[in-house]
């Protein structure tokens, strides 16, 4: 189900939350579950830790695209958050391209830690609209 009624100020804290997660190692790429997208965007433009670090924390809340209801069983009260942004990546070949990334993360949170992030993150690969633009 998608999710629309966020204020900007909810979503300043969120990426504030994505940011203090990045810089602390606090976050997860997904490979699992049929993330061949993920997999082929970290391999096609060489993202090694310090890129994926920088596209996180270099998120702003005017990125932000829209929410979804967590389907997965055991966690559906933790809901998905989608932003796209741009940057400028070098490919394989060592082709500098302006690449839109989709980005869509479950953010954790229990008594026993402070927040973590799993992170979708590929190209994007269907038209977006933004909440905030």
């Amino acid at each position: 189900m998608l999710l629309k009624d966020y204020s900007e100020n909810q979503i300043k804290n969120l990426v504030e939350i994505i940011r203090d997660c990045a810089l602390e190692g606090r976050y997860t790429i997904s490979f699992e579950d049929n993330k061949f997208e993920n997999i082929q965007f970290i391999q096609e433009y060489n993202i090694n830790e310090n890129k994926r670090i920088h596209i996180l924390f270099n998120l702003k809340y005017t990125n932000f695209c829209y929410g979804l209801q967590n389907m997965k069983e055991g966690i559906e009260q933790n809901n998905l958050y989608v932003f796209c942004s741009q940057e400028e990546l070098y490919n394989i070949e060592g082709i500098k391209e302006l690449v839109d990334i989709y980005l869509k993360f479950n953010i954790i949170h229990s008594d026993l830690e402070e927040y973590r992030i799993i992170v979708s993150m590929h190209k994007r690969n269907k038209p977006s609209t933004y909440l905030f633009k």
